[in-house]
């Protein structure tokens, strides 16, 4: 690639963000080149279980993010569900104590003043749902509009249907600017890409992409892991997570936090989480992860015990200190467009993100308030 090509935006990073504003960018009417160092989804996307939540949110910004993404989700559902593998199936959140019962209780009081489907499941209601729970539990919160899908055939197929030119294996090396500071594309190892507009969709990495900009965007990586069992008939309905789980989400701790996720496939494997520890790029096994993570599952539901584990993997998480992401234009760099930092919530917050992205590419109202999740909200010695 000697010549550089000529499109109207170009989006850095073909996991499922980057995908869905490739998607929404082309449907709004705008040439697209989607450019990935790796493969589609080879990042945090294809280490993700392909949650799509509202049930571990707070009223605030990121669930009014994830209840717009919801919605879109749905729509994509009946366009390519099939090939998304995406699965209305709810999440189930359970106390273990009846304190922490009235806790969760009160945190999904404040979900519903804000539009969320929450209700509360008491005692024996709880084993309706999911008969193999461990018996004794006080109850939960069942929340219908949670989903899932898989995350590596969404992210494909997203970007194969926007229709956006993919480049991959094509490592951006640098943020192309005029004289006057603002884009006019990137520079890769194959050559450079013209264009008035970049979309930072870089995940883990976005903070990288925007240093190449010139600016500054604190977006950390925050290492998980996920055990896989072998394929079972379904014998877990929902998404079943223990109630503090919400609270290792919105820690700021950078020590390892476990809680136990819990969760059936289509495809038969049971996905267990979930860890969280602030560790770097370090790609290292830890078995006393594994082994609080399966200890965590077998509390939930005792049949596990008797369950082969299949395979462990790991995967970073796009951090920012205060779990927002950065979305929208950087008013620091004229054309430069920001769709990372999501955490562990990127695939259920990804078609919001792209819908958005694409109506401040086009200058169109956008359909939230954006100044939440501003890129340059932070401090510069931000770490």
């Amino acid at each position: 690639m000697t010549q550089g090509l000529t499109c109207d935006v170009v989006v850095v990073g073909a996991g499922i963000t980057g995908a869905a504003c490739a998607l929404y960018a082309v449907r709004a009417g705008l040439d697209v080149i989607l450019v990935d160092r790796g493969p589609v989804a080879g990042g945090t996307t294809g280490a993700g279980e392909g949650n799509i939540l509202v049930s571990d949110k707070e009223p605030g910004p990121e669930l009014d993010l994830a209840m717009l993404s919801a919605r879109l989700w749905r729509e994509l559902a009946e366009e390519y569900g099939r090939s998304v593998e995406y699965e209305a199936k709810g999440g189930l959140v359970v106390a273990s104590t009846p304190d922490g019962l009235t806790a969760l209780e009160r945190f999904a009081s404040a979900q519903r003043a804000a539009g969320v489907t929450a209700a509360p499941v008491m005692g024996g209601a709880l084993y309706d749902l999911e008969p193999d729970l461990a018996p004794g539990l006080p109850g939960g919160v069942h929340y219908p509009q949670d989903s899932q899908v898989m995350p590596a055939l969404a992210a494909a197929t997203l970007a194969r249907a926007s229709k956006a030119r993919l480049l991959t294996g094509v490592t951006v090396t640098g943020v192309l600017r005029t004289r006057d500071g603002a884009v006019r594309g990137v520079r890769t190892d194959r050559g450079d890409l013209h264009a008035p507009a970049v979309v930072n969709a870089a995940g883990t990495w976005g903070g990288d992409l925007a240093a190449l900009a010139g600016v500054h965007l604190p977006v950390l990586p925050r290492r998980g892991f996920v055990l896989v069992t072998e394929p079972l008939p379904r014998r877990i309905r929902h998404k079943v997570y223990a109630a503090d789980y919400v609270a290792d989400v919105a820690s700021d701790s950078a020590a390892l936090q476990t809680s136990p996720v819990v969760e059936g496939t289509a495809a038969g494997p049971v996905l267990i989480g979930a860890s969280r520890e602030r560790v770097g790029f370090d790609r290292t096994f830890s078995l006393p992860v594994v082994r609080a993570l399966a200890a965590g599952a077998t509390r939930l539901f005792p049949f596990l015990r008797d369950v082969h584990a299949m395979r462990a993997y790991l995967g970073f998480r796009p951090y920012t200190p205060d779990h927002l992401p950065a979305v929208g234009p950087d008013p620091r760099v004229p054309g430069l467009h920001h769709a990372c930092g999501h955490e562990g919530a990127g695939i259920g917050l990804a078609p919001a993100t792209g819908h958005l992205i694409a109506q401040a590419l086009t200058g169109r109202t956008s359909a939230l308030d954006l100044t939440p999740f501003r890129p340059d909200r932070f401090p510069e010695e931000a770490v």
